[in-house]
């Protein structure tokens, strides 16, 4: 009996010393280590995006809203069997089995099943009703007028950062400022506030309040792709500026692209192609070397110039016109848009001459506007223009590049008097502490003509449209002045 009593006690004794070593290895020596991992398992950081700002229009309609909509996601190590819980998610339309499988194979303890569900979407699946899967409220980039200012607009991510357009370019303005907050985890992964947690709200991102009017860019947009149409063109462009401040009314690409749905589209329509494409300009050009001709005191709008019945030799070149004229006055040269009469006023004013007037209305370089991606264009450096041959290439408009938005900014300078402004969308930016004007008054770029030389033009492109080339451009009740164009493609 006392040998049976001494092996017991001496059991009981290693037993109860094995416990004090765990309990000071638990308690004392690895106390740390375990409260750490006990943290981990009950408390949780999520990351809490604020809504994207609210982009209006220049009468108040929203263009970019952000609204509220569920993720749905699980925990995969719960799920058990992944195939049966991917055949329950297929089961509800609109989701795709094998990446919800891929997703969930990962081994991790969360996994977006899917994010910003469509309302419609999220119904079905709740209605659903497995239990396994958890929702969490995210914030989704809206564009109530699909289609219309698409590419001026943009569009933001998955993750609500700003991909194209205005979203990119005022991106850290429309963000906010996102927060993580600590939340406590039951059994059942569901996530509980703590008032001695971070308990802090996001802030929302900034408001842009635009110059853009969505009623003239509709009516643009639909003239723009009835025309497209009608001529069976690849692509148009159509910019609308107030030409006394250098705001942006409207300004449409086509084909154009839903920001709402921007992954179904190939990239090249998300394009602005009014600030991104450059192109030889053709006879529109010629509004500027009549420009330059008029400033010199050159030319008198009757004055007589010999268009030579088509064609004209220029350091060994011959260059023709697209009709046959012959002794037509400085006003007609204009209107019938000779190509060789504005050879031989654009050789009168001469290269210097043509080049530095053509930089004051801003060809060359970007306009500045508040839009990302801008191509400057392209005027060849003076010295590279060859014995008067570039100069009369550029007369007429060919020889050089411009963009959309560079050619209406420089028109613009005719129609306000001699004035070129820096041109712009974004009027204002909205924040807690009020409404931040951006442009309280117009930026002037330069004057590259006088206000009597402006007159004189003015007055010779109302001539285009009234008996000219441009008679298509006329307006019932309206005074229209314009310059038509056709370039050749390389």
């Amino acid at each position: 009996m006392n040998s049976r009593l001494l092996v017991l006690l001496g059991v009981l004794a290693l037993w109860s010393a094995a416990i004090g070593a765990r309990l000071y290895s638990v308690q004392i020596r690895d106390h740390g280590h375990y409260r750490e991992a006990a943290i981990r398992q009950q408390q949780d950081v999520i990351r809490l995006e604020p809504p994207r700002g609210t982009i209006f229009d220049a009468r108040g309609r929203q263009l970019a809203v952000s609204v509220a909509v569920d993720s749905a996601f699980v925990n995969p190590r719960t799920l058990g069997d992944l195939d049966l819980f991917a055949e329950q998610m297929a089961s509800v339309a609109g989701f795709d089995m094998e990446r919800i499988h891929s997703a969930l194979a990962k081994g991790r303890s969360f996994a977006w099943v899917s994010r910003k569900l469509d309302p419609p979407l999220a119904e079905a699946l709740r209605a659903r009703g497995i239990p396994s899967v958890k929702f969490e409220e995210e914030t989704k980039r809206y564009y109530p007028l699909r289609e219309s200012g698409g590419q001026l607009l943009g569009f933001a991510g998955l993750d609500n950062n700003g991909l194209e357009g205005l979203e990119s370019k005022y991106d850290e303005d429309l963000s906010g400022q996102a927060v993580n907050r600590t939340v406590l985890r039951d059994a059942h992964e569901s996530s509980v506030q703590f008032p001695g947690l971070s308990f802090r709200d996001a802030e929302p991102g900034s408001d842009l309040y635009l110059t853009l009017d969505a009623t003239i860019q509709h009516i643009v947009e639909a003239e723009l792709a009835a025309t497209v149409r009608k001529y069976q063109a690849a692509s148009g462009t159509a910019v609308v500026l107030a030409p006394r401040t250098g705001a942006i009314l409207a300004m449409a690409s086509v084909p154009d692209f839903d920001p709402n749905r921007f992954e179904e589209y190939p990239r090249q329509r998300w394009r602005n192609r009014a600030v991104m494409d450059a192109y030889e300009p053709g006879s529109t050009f010629k509004i500027f070397t009549a420009a330059a001709a008029i400033e010199a005191n050159l030319y008198d709008p009757a004055d007589r110039i010999d268009c030579e019945m088509g064609s004209v030799n220029v350091a060994g070149i011959r260059i023709n016109d697209h009709k046959l004229f012959g002794v037509l006055s400085f006003r007609d040269v204009l209107v019938l848009s000779s190509n060789v009469g504005a050879i031989k006023i654009g050789l009168r004013v001469g290269s210097h001459g043509l080049y530095e007037k053509i930089r004051a209305f801003g060809f060359g370089r970007s306009t500045g506007v508040d839009l990302a991606g801008e191509n400057p264009g392209q005027v060849h450096p003076l010295e590279t223009w060859q014995a008067g041959r570039a100069t009369a290439y550029v007369s007429f408009g060919q020889g050089l590049l411009v963009t959309p938005l560079q050619l209406a900014n420089a028109v613009a300078a005719v129609a306000n008097g001699g004035t070129l402004y820096r041109p712009y969308v974004v009027r204002a930016i909205g924040t807690e502490d009020g409404v931040r004007e951006l442009h309280p008054e117009p930026e002037v770029l330069a004057r590259p003509i006088s206000s009597a030389t402006a007159l004189t033009l003015e007055r010779l492109l109302e001539a285009v449209v009234e008996e000219g080339t441009g008679k298509a451009a006329a307006v019932p009740g309206y005074r229209v002045a314009g310059k038509t164009g056709t370039a050749q493609k390389a």
